[in-house]
């Protein structure tokens, strides 16, 4: 763990605007209210939007914003709702609300929310199911994507509901797993700490009785980010790399849009790891805003890179096509099936859940550094 002093040095530069994540208001809210999806221990607001085609879609992307930010400005910055009208899939935004967190992070750290049928992650899988069956949604075409915290939670739900995902893409975020608490979130952001790189994919098949297929993964992260260390990009390749059964090195080194990917592939050919390392970027989701690629806006973690995450993670997926109807990533068809949403369907709504307060740090340091999280308003 880092020092107390480097600790409390970046908390005050989190409440003075530093979060990770954060995006001006947009300028248009495309999304919808998502009401009664369940129990909802976690608390959480479910936002939704369905193509302007108006047929039925058939897959799902479930979207989780950064800090500071929403669901309604982080659709606005990486253009998903407009690809939704291009290619006819359904999105789910599952919202932060700030009795939960006050910056409005996702608690990817909080045992109580990052374990399979509780908290935050069990909300989230009530609103998929919700989402199933009021909108006719393919249970074999369920992905998840997030930024930072947001990523950092997508790396929770691939984890604890691999059965429910096709694939996931995490942008700026961190392996399952390897952070209880906020300092070590802190740490483990910088890549400091946490458990060796050879046990985490130990640490995703104990999160559920899941035996696979395992969901595809697509990663992106700048290399210049000093919010959450790039170092986290080849953790979670390493997370996921045993569970696919596939080699240290890379099968594929190419330059797309002037950006390194690697890809990791089955004994098919078929790429189910996939990492971008984007020159220069800092901390944000990578945009293309000009050009025949063009998806988002940028803005305060909405970064122009040249590159669309969007539309790459959807190619990744098998969701976007070209316009001439070809697909552009041919080896990245979706993962096998998952298993059927027989798991957490959705009950009666209950009105907003008390939700279960942390567990208190032992005397010493430990407790120093939550009194500290509490006084800056980052912990309740």
């Amino acid at each position: 763990m880092r020092s107390l002093n480097d600790t409390l040095r970046r908390l005050s530069r989190l409440r003075n605007g530093a979060a990770i994540g954060g995006t001006a208001a947009p300028t248009e809210d495309r999304l919808s209210e998502l009401v009664a999806f369940g129990s909802n221990p976690g608390a959480l607001r479910g936002r939704f939007y369905l193509p302007r085609s108006g047929q039925a879609p058939a897959a799902l992307v479930v979207v989780l914003h950064g800090c500071t930010q929403d669901a309604a400005g982080y659709d606005h910055g990486s253009g998903w709702s407009r690809l939704a009208d291009d290619q006819g899939f359904a999105l789910l935004y599952p919202e932060q609300q700030r009795g939960n967190n006050p910056n409005l992070c996702f608690n990817w750290f909080n045992a109580s929310d990052t374990r399979r049928d509780t908290g935050e992650a069990l909300s989230i899988r009530q609103m998929i199911a919700t989402m199933v069956a009021a909108h006719a949604i393919d249970p074999a075409r369920i992905f998840v994507t997030g930024l930072s915290a947001g990523g950092a939670m997508a790396s929770v739900m691939l984890a604890t509901y691999p059965d429910v995902f096709a694939g996931g893409a995490i942008i700026a975020g961190l392996p399952y797993g390897t952070a209880a608490s906020m300092p070590e979130a802190f740490d483990r952001m910088r890549a400091h700490g946490g458990p060796p790189a050879a046990g985490l994919g130990a640490l995703v098949t104990a999160a559920s009785p899941h035996q696979g297929p395992w969901p595809t993964i697509s990663i992106w992260h700048g290399d210049r980010d000093a919010t959450v260390s790039y170092a986290n990009s080849a953790l979670i390749v390493e997370q996921w790399r045993g569970l696919h059964d596939v080699a240290a090195e890379p099968d594929l080194v190419e330059q797309i849009d002037g950006h390194r990917r690697r890809a990791w592939q089955d004994a098919h050919g078929r790429a189910v790891i996939e990492e971008y390392r984007i020159g220069g970027l800092g901390h944000g989701t990578p945009l293309s805003t000009a050009g025949p690629d063009a998806c988002g806006a940028a803005g305060a973690y909405m970064l122009e890179a040249g590159i669309s995450s969007t539309r790459r993670i959807s190619d990744f997926w098998g969701l976007a096509t070209t316009t001439s109807g070809r697909r552009r990533n041919h080896d990245a068809s979706p993962s096998s099936a998952p298993q059927s949403l027989s798991e957490a369907v959705p009950v009666e709504h209950r009105g907003t859940p008390t939700r279960p307060q942390p567990q208190r740090a032992s005397d010493g340091v430990g407790r120093i550094i939550e009194d500290a999280l509490r006084t800056a308003g980052l912990m309740r």
